[in-house]
């Protein structure tokens, strides 16, 4: 909590947070929980628009307006273009400005009948007649004594007088050129006059709609007052140049337009639009963005296409937002996980936060591709965002390592511990958090004796009894499951016995795999004695894994001692079925073995250790003292009891160390005991540094308190081999021999009749030879 308010107070680029967690710590939950509240007292960040880019219509221009007015400009260039569609029509049909237009044409037709008056008499004195058809055409045609030749009358004439006529005809057309020209600019005088009459139209009309929404813009607006001005001056002066898109036309007109130029004309209104590209005019604060996809288009923003005529085009108003703009001024929440399963996601993102902006690109190609399609180029968006990343540890370290981009950009990490200590204060709060997740998921009433039980399976996770898990989705899903079989057994009040039936159910539906191993015990398939004793053998204990469930199980491990120099060998390593863990343990085995026993002599001796009935691999050193045990029960010839298990890592120096999976080991040897019978002389060996973590069933519990079963907490390999051989260990005395009658003296007289044995063998059979 610290690392997160840190975070929040430093604006510089590059402090980003990175929550590291187990999953199952309601990491998510937590962090929104936290951000929330924050994020509400935060100003709310402004709404970004795209606008097109009149001078560069490549490269749309982006607009940012306070929160809720990106909505009301858009909605104010709307109203203005429907403004402009209804009124532009209305002042074409008003009396004024038809008689102005008619005045043009009058105008125009003046001198176009002049000039045809004109053209039509040169035509007359050259002997030929001027037509003009319906489309403006000019057509000469000769005159014979004073009458227009048709065209077959024309072909019936002498070749010569035909060739006479075409040149005469040309010669004419060449001189009367200069009338032609004089009729062309008279269509383009009128032309211009028209275009100048409708744009002085739509100022007209400009000046009632547009200016009225610029002006209630730039004062809502004070901090974009120039760009907003710069804006609307250039839509102003488009609009008045692309007036023909809203003239309007007769029947006829209109369908030889909509044939040829409606899609231009549709083209230039798209112009006038606005693309609201985050819109946080419903946002109260700061904006907190979960994405749960973070693809490139998501994450970073895209730019669509349409197919239009076969062809894929875009525009401005095709631009989308990712979660990345979506977020700025805020929080962005993502899962590490999810994230880099889009390496293009990963990597936008780093380039994003290292250069301060967000640039939309096409992801569809790469950036050193040879051939790119033509596109549009958005402005980029400033930054500022605080980017959350939520993963487990490991993924923390290997970015860490491996991209030294990492580490500049999220130098804040946030660790969420698994485990609080269990006291007074730990317990309150954590039933606070039991009552939020009552209210949230609205359960029955849970008493006291449910509660207490909660607080029990707290450190039941957590396998320590000073210590409470901070797993709150697996409590969550306890107590879910325990509403269930209330509401099945009609009660309304949940107690610790309907939480202890759900959590019954809840390992009867995961323990198949070990009720196969227990039925394997029961039919001796796989040997495990509970009572009696034997030479070099021992049970131990083991935590198996399947899925999400974890059970204890019992092994018997046996040791061989003989005479030799290949010392004690690991008949799992050999194997390759040991991990370097348990290699190492051995290794310290024969260490323990050569400090107290090898002061003075060698140890000349050959054993072997391992794991029968064990056919997957081995790792791990919690089976180290019972291997030690064993190895000694082998060397003094004195066998051990089969109605103990033992577990415990030792040391070179002979202490007995604590190990994980306690509570489950127990409760494994107990079960196999229980279904062979209970003699009330069986137990569990285990380190003394353990015992703050057992967290054992009732069953359990109820049968170490009437004393048919028993916990035996050790500090030293001594004491271990006391309980499981009945012999006292011993002592190494100042000459270098051990106690008298105790089991290390066995141990030591045995190895130095092994040593002598290996020195003497061979040479007392020569002895016996014959000789040649």
């Amino acid at each position: 909590m610290q690392a997160l308010e840190l975070a929040l107070h430093i604006n510089a680029q590059g402090y980003n947070i990175y929550l590291s967690g187990e999953a199952n710590l309601g990491r998510s939950h937590m962090l929104l929980n936290y951000l929330r509240p924050k994020a509400q007292r935060i100003s709310t960040p402004d709404d970004i628009v795209y606008v097109h880019n009149f001078a560069d219509p490549d490269h749309p221009r982006l607009l940012s307006l306070p929160a809720g007015m990106g909505k009301k400009l858009k909605q104010y260039l709307h109203n203005v273009l429907q403004h402009i569609r209804r009124e532009f029509p209305r002042r074409f049909e008003a009396d004024a400005f038809m008689k102005r237009r008619a005045k043009l044409v009058g105008k125009f037709q003046s001198v176009r009948l002049r000039l045809l008056n004109k053209m039509n008499s040169v035509a007359v004195d050259k002997g030929f007649s001027l037509d003009m058809d319906e489309n403006g055409a000019l057509t000469l045609y000769p005159l014979q004594e004073g009458k227009r030749l048709s065209e077959e009358e024309f072909d019936r004439l002498d070749s010569g007088v035909r060739l006479n006529l075409k040149r005469r005809g040309e010669t004419l057309v060449q001189s009367m050129s200069g009338f032609m020209q004089q009729l062309n600019k008279a269509e383009e005088t009128l032309q211009n006059e028209q275009r100048g009459l409708e744009r002085e139209t739509m100022g007209q009309i400009l000046e009632a709609a547009l200016d009225n929404a610029m002006h209630r813009m730039l004062k809502a607006c004070p901090n974009a007052a120039l760009e907003l001005s710069n804006y609307f001056r250039e839509l102003r002066e488009d609009i008045i140049k692309n007036t023909d898109a809203f003239v309007p036309y007769d029947a006829a007109t209109a369908a030889s337009i909509n044939e040829q130029c409606a899609g231009q004309s549709e083209d230039v209104l798209s112009h006038y639009e606005v693309n609201l590209f985050v819109d946080n005019s419903e946002l109260q604060g700061a904006p907190l963005v979960v994405e749960d996809n973070p693809t490139a288009a998501n994450l970073l923003g895209c730019v669509e296409r349409e197919s239009e005529m076969g062809a894929l085009v875009t525009d401005f108003t095709l631009i989308r937002a990712g979660s990345l703009h979506k977020a700025n001024g805020g929080f962005l929440v993502l899962h590490i996980d999810d994230l880099l399963q889009h390496p293009n996601a990963w990597e936008g993102l780093l380039r994003a936060l290292r250069s301060n902006q967000a640039r939309i690109e096409d992801h569809g190609e790469g950036s050193d591709a040879a051939i790119r399609t033509k596109g549009i180029v958005p402005a980029p968006l400033p930054l500022q965002v605080k980017v959350v990343l939520i993963g487990n540890d490991e993924i923390y370290e290997t970015l860490l390592a491996n991209d030294d981009r990492f580490s500049k950009l999220f130098r804040i990490k946030a660790h969420m511990a698994d485990t609080t200590k269990r006291d007074a204060a730990s317990v309150r709060a954590y039933l606070g958090h039991i009552a939020v997740i009552i209210q949230e998921t609205k359960l029955p009433a849970f008493d006291r004796t449910a509660l207490a039980w909660l607080v029990d399976l707290g450190s039941h996770l957590c396998e320590d009894q000073r210590r409470l898990s901070l797993c709150f989705p697996l409590l969550r899903e306890m107590m879910i499951e325990a509403a269930a079989l209330a509401r099945m057994q009609n009660k309304e009040t949940i107690d610790a016995s309907i939480l202890e039936d759900a959590y019954a159910a809840r390992t009867y539906r995961a323990n198949l795999v070990e009720e196969l191993y227990m039925e394997e015990y029961d039919r001796q398939m796989i040997k495990i004695q509970t009572s009696g004793a034997a030479i070099g053998q021992v049970n131990g204990l083991s935590v198996t894994e399947h899925g999400d469930f974890a059970f204890g199980l019992p092994h018997r491990i046996s040791c061989t001692v003989g005479v030799g120099q290949e010392g004690i060998i690991d008949l799992e390593r050999e194997a390759e079925l040991g991990g370097p863990i348990h290699t190492k343990a051995m290794m310290i085995l024969k260490s323990y073995l050569t400090d107290l026993f090898a002061r003075k002599k060698p140890l000349m001796l050959s054993g072997s250790l391992h794991f029968e009935q064990s056919y997957a691999g081995i790792e791990g050193d919690s089976a180290s003292g019972a291997e030690l045990a064993a190895l000694l029960s082998a060397l003094a010839d004195v066998p051990l009891r089969l109605d103990l298990a033992f577990t415990g890592a030792v040391s070179q120096t002979g202490q007995i160390m604590a190990v994980g999976g306690v509570t489950r080991k127990i409760e494994g040897f107990y079960k196999v005991c229980a279904r062979q019978g209970l003699t009330g002389t069986q137990g569990v060996i285990i380190p003394y540094d353990n015992v703050d973590h057992l967290m054992l069933a009732p069953d359990v519990l109820d049968a170490v308190d009437a004393e048919r079963f028993f916990v035996y907490p050790v500090r030293r390999i001594e004491e271990a081999l006391t309980l499981l051989t009945g012999y006292a260990s011993g002592r190494r005395l100042k000459d270098g021999s051990f106690t008298k009658n105790s089991l290390y003296e066995r141990v030591n007289r045995r190895l130095e009749m092994l040593g002598n044995y290996a020195q003497n063998a061979f040479r007392l059979t020569r002895k016996r030879l014959p000789k040649s």
